[in-house]
C-alpha cells in the first residue's frame, strides 16, 4: 500500500490535482518520501495550466494527519548528530512554503486529527474545511519540539492570546472552535465531504460556491466562552509570568490549565515564546521557516525531545524526566543559541 495516493480528475484541459495521505496505521503521519511525493507533485500541477485546484485530504482510516515522523527525528538525534532530522525539516518546511504560495486554490479536508505536521499541510490552503470529526492541535512542548511547520506564523496572528495559549499547552480544538479562529473557513459535516468533493471537481471555479451551499451551522464553540479568560492569563511574556498568573486565579479552568503547563517542558515552553515573538515579527513565511528550521534543527539536540519521544510515543510511559524541570533553571543565553542564526550555507531556503 502506498503512502500517499497523487492523482488527477477531469480532462486534459480542465483538472484537479488530488492529493490523499494512506498511512492510516499512523494516522497519515508524514515521512520525508511523503513531503518529496506531495512537492514533486505540486511543482508539476503549478506548470500545468489544465490544473484549476488541488484537493488535500486523507483516503482510508482516521484522518487527517497526526504529525511528522517523530521517530525518525528521535533515532536522528540519537544516532546521526540531528542531520538526518535537519534533511526531513528541510524538506518539510519547503513543501509548507510551497503550498502557503501556490497560485491555485487549495482545498484542504481537516476530517480528522490534525496536528503538528497536519497543520502544516493544511493552514496554508485558502479553503479549509473542518467538521465534528477535527481535534486540531499543536502538542509539541509536550515532546520536547517547538510548534513548528508554521506555527510561529499562524499562531502569533490567532485572536488576542489564543496562540500562546494552543503552543504552550497543546490544547485541542474542535471543528466548531477551528472555524471560530479562523483556523479553518467552512464547517461541514463529513458526510457531505464526498459530494463536496464530487461537485468541486466537476466545478473548479466554483469552490466558495460549493462549500457555501453544503455547510452546516456549527456548534456553539466552547472556546469563546474562554477567550477572555486565556487572554487574561496568558498575557504575560514568559512561561513563569504565566503559571504565576495561573496559581494566582486558583478557579478550576486556571488549575486544570496549570497542571497542564507543569506537565509539559518548560525548556520547549520558553522556546515556543520565543518563536511565537519572532513568528509575529517575520516579514514574510519564508523568514518564519527559516527561523523554525533554525529552531526545529536545534531542539531535537536537546535532552527534552528524545526524552519527551521516548515518555510520550516510544515507553509510552508518560513520565518524561525534563532537563531542565524547572523553569527557574533555564540559562537565557540557551534560548538565545537555539535561536541564533546558521552559517549562510546552512540556512533554509524555500525551492
Amino acid at each position: 500500500m502506498r503512502d500517499i495516493l497523487i492523482h488527477t480528475h477531469g480532462t486534459a484541459g480542465r483538472k484537479i490535482g488530488h492529493i490523499s495521505l494512506n498511512r492510516p496505521k499512523a494516522i497519515h503521519s508524514l515521512t520525508m518520501e511523503m513531503c518529496e511525493a506531495m512537492i514533486e507533485a505540486l511543482l508539476a500541477w503549478r506548470d500545468d495550466d489544465a490544473v484549476k485546484a488541488v484537493i488535500l485530504d486523507h483516503a482510508e482510516g482516521r484522518g487527517f494527519c497526526a504529525g511528522g515522523d517523530v521517530t525518525l527525528l528521535r533515532n536522528s538525534a540519537l544516532e546521526d548528530a540531528g542531520k538526518s532530522g535537519r534533511a526531513f525539516f528541510h524538506t518539510e518546511y519547503q513543501l509548507n512554503h510551497l503550498l502557503f504560495t501556490y497560485p491555485r486554490p487549495v482545498v484542504a479536508f481537516m476530517d480528522g486529527i490534525t496536528m503538528g505536521g497536519g497543520v502544516g499541510i493544511s493552514q496554508p490552503a485558502r479553503f479549509r474545511v473542518v467538521t465534528e470529526n477535527t481535534r486540531y492541535a499543536m502538542p509539541e512542548t509536550g515532546i520536547g519540539l517547538i510548534c513548528d511547520v508554521g506555527g510561529g506564523w499562524y499562531l502569533s496572528r490567532l485572536p488576542g492570546q489564543l496562540g500562546k495559549f494552543l503552543g504552550l499547552t497543546g490544547a485541542r480544538l474542535d471543528g466548531a472552535e477551528c472555524l471560530w479562529a479562523g483556523l479553518g473557513t467552512y464547517y461541514l459535516e463529513s458526510g457531505a465531504l464526498a459530494e463536496a468533493k464530487a461537485r468541486i471537481i466537476e466545478k473548479p471555479d466554483e469552490i466558495g460556491d460549493i462549500l457555501d451551499a453544503l455547510a452546516s451551522e456549527p456548534p456553539e464553540a466552547r472556546l469563546r466562552g474562554n477567550m477572555d479568560t486565556i487572554d487574561r492569563l496568558f498575557a504575560a511574556d514568559t512561561l513563569a509570568g504565566i503559571m504565576d498568573a495561573l496559581e494566582a486565579d486558583g478557579g478550576e479552568w486556571a488549575t486544570k490549565e496549570l497542571k497542564t503547563l507543569r506537565s509539559k517542558s518548560p525548556m520547549t515552553c520558553e522556546l515556543v515564546l520565543r518563536q511565537l515573538r519572532e513568528g509575529a515579527e517575520a516579514p514574510d513565511f519564508a523568514h518564519n521557516m527559516a527561523m523554525e528550521y533554525r529552531a526545529a534543527g536545534r531542539a531535537i539536540m536537546l535532552p527534552d525531545f528524545a526524552e519527551g519521544v521516548r515518555a510520550l510515543i516510544v515507553d509510552k510511559t508518560g513520565d518524561p524526566a525534563w532537563k531542565p524541570a524547572r523553569v527557574a533553571d533555564i540559562d537565557p543565553k540557551a534560548v538565545d543559541a537555539v535561536f541564533a542564526p546558521l552559517p549562510p550555507e546552512e540556512e533554509w531556503k524555500p525551492l
